[in-house]
């Protein structure tokens, strides 16, 4: 096999993981710190503009040693290694997995099926420049003559999820162009996002692959036949690039063969951002900026790459995150960004993390014994606080969290940004402190509440603490500082899927739906529908002919 191939389980390091799980069980977090003076320097890492701290989680020296003793054991460097040389480790469809080659920071020659395929990223990259910069300083016209205003992306799944994250992400930084996106499959939403629209100053972005995914095309030919409602068909060549393999296709849609920018079949969907599927990113933000998001993921490239996995920062959290998943039984991880523009990270890493590895079957096709897979979600602080943090403090469930926070406010507001980070560090120290009940009672006497009241209200009010948080701060929210961020959590699921022995660059789950939707589609016009059990036959009578 091209990548190692290990059942976890039958491993000695994690036997001993299991072992050790069972000693260190009943303690606390609180209590590994006061075992260990120098508990939060050992799990504090600095890496160019990041701080990680990992001290708040229920481990200890012992327990990273055994994690880091697994990974050799699953022979991660050489998994790692085929990571990067371009091997076909996305076996089931026989590709390589060669995101990182986009955002490459030298122009050494890297071959996929004996071609050097740095030529082509970096060809494709100047011409999502060239083009981008036409439209952005008025050079690009409309039919009308005209310069564009308005660009909007229409994909779905990774040509749709990154590039709306990192546009939003980066608002801060983009131009006078205002980015929309169309995805779901939802007349009422192609139409509420046409609104406002001038067909003469709007550039649309079709991104799809083969240009014939069902949603992407759908949409992709009613606005096509909105902008003809007021503009000649020839104008179709000056507003509708497309992102794509398919030309016969595209021809057929026509769009000119000079406005189709590239995808490649070593660029997975939902690790595309970096590709022309960021084309959408590259309009609103410039090509300067973009260059910068590369650079930053690049440079997580390489540290996650040549650094020593005690000091290497994805490979830490995809450690840690199994020994939640598989020894603690956390079935879920939350995020908070304390950052509004980053609202749709979690969002974004959902498919990532789930699509990538929500996968019950081992690289020998065998049935996992074991839990893969983390239910991904979040919201930004401050207002995830007064939404779901209940069920962190006070909730029944073990939920590890990532606070992602920035020292810096990107509009200099030092006041809004010291209430902001002064919850950011709070809510961390809550999670593992807790509040006791000799506290509650010491407060709620403060406060001249009768003994008989103290006593009524104290359960409510104690907090047991012992909820585990990772903390990323990073200096500031910038096209780089983003673009590493990114990578770090790209290559965390890479880390989890070669220790859970699976395909995470293969997404087959999502392919069944789609085939029942077009049966079902079909069923809403025929006379007679197909069979299908009592419910789903019951919903298509419910919709037919509406």
């Amino acid at each position: 096999m091209i990548l190692p191939n290990h059942n976890p389980k039958t491993l000695k390091n994690w036997s001993r993981l299991e072992q050790h799980f069972q000693s260190i069980r009943n303690l606390s977090i609180k209590d590994h710190f006061a075992a260990n003076a120098q508990h939060s320097k050992v799990f504090q890492w600095h890496w160019k503009d990041f701080f990680i701290d990992l001290s708040k989680n229920r481990w200890n020296e012992e327990t990273l040693s055994i994690l880091l003793e697994l990974a050799k054991e699953a022979e991660l460097p050489k998994a790692i290694d085929s990571y990067f040389n371009g091997s076909a480790i996305n076996q089931t469809e026989n590709r390589a997995v060669l995101h990182t080659a986009l955002r490459q920071i030298n122009a050494d020659p890297l071959f996929v099926n004996k071609e050097n395929i740095i030529p082509l990223v970096q060809e494709t990259k100047e011409k999502m420049y060239a083009f981008s910069e036409a439209v952005i300083f008025g050079k690009w016209k409309g039919y009308s003559g005209k310069s564009i205003t308005h660009v909007v992306n229409i994909g779905i799944g990774g040509s749709d999820l990154g590039p709306a994250m990192v546009s939003e992400a980066l608002a801060f930084y983009k131009n006078h162009l205002e980015v929309r996106f169309v995805s779901n499959v939802e007349g009422d939403h192609v139409r509420e996002s046409l609104k406002g629209l001038n067909p003469e100053t709007t550039l649309f972005v079709v991104v799809s692959k083969t240009f014939t995914t069902q949603e992407t095309l759908s949409n992709a030919q009613t606005i096509r036949k909105w902008f003809l409602e007021s503009a000649p068909e020839k104008g179709i060549t000056q507003h509708f690039v497309a992102v794509s393999t398919n030309l016969e296709k595209i021809d057929a849609f026509g769009i000119a063969p000079e406005n189709v920018f590239p995808m490649n079949d070593w660029v997975g969907g939902r690790f595309s951002l970096w590709s022309a599927v960021g084309l959408s990113i590259c309009l609103g933000i410039g090509s300067k900026h973009f260059e910068q998001l590369l650079q930053g993921a690049g440079e997580m490239d390489v540290h996650f790459k040549t650094t020593p996995f005690e000091n290497n920062i994805p490979v830490l959290l995809a450690l840690l995150s199994l020994w939640y998943n598989n020894f603690w039984k956390a079935e879920t991880e939350v995020l908070v960004p304390y950052t509004q523009y980053l609202k749709n990270f979690p969002t974004y890493l959902q498919q990532a993390i789930m699509e990538s590895n929500g996968k019950g079957v081992d690289r020998d096709g065998n049935s996992v014994t074991y839990q893969t897979g983390t239910i991904v979600w979040g919201a930004p602080g401050t207002n995830a606080q007064h939404a779901f943090f209940q069920l962190l403090h006070q909730g029944t469930k073990l939920i590890p969290a990532d606070f992602i926070g920035f020292k810096k406010a990107l509009h200099g507001d030092k006041k809004h940004q010291s209430k902001l980070m002064a919850n950011f560090i709070a809510q961390t120290e809550a999670l593992m402190m807790g509040k006791s009940e000799k506290k509650v009672e010491e407060e709620l006497f403060s406060k001249g509440h009768s003994k008989e009241h103290i006593q009524q209200l104290t359960p409510f009010k104690v907090f047991e603490g012992n909820r585990p948080t990772n903390t990323l701060l990073i200096e500031q929210l910038t096209p780089k500082s983003l673009g590493a961020l990114i990578a770090c959590y790209e290559h965390k699921i890479f880390v989890q899927g070669v220790l859970w022995n699976i395909f995470s660059y293969d997404q087959w789950g999502v392919e069944l739906g789609k085939q029942l939707a077009n049966v079902v589609l079909d069923d809403f016009e025929a006379l007679v529908p197909q069979p299908h059990d009592p419910s789903t036959t019951k919903l298509i009578e419910l919709l037919k002919n509406i």
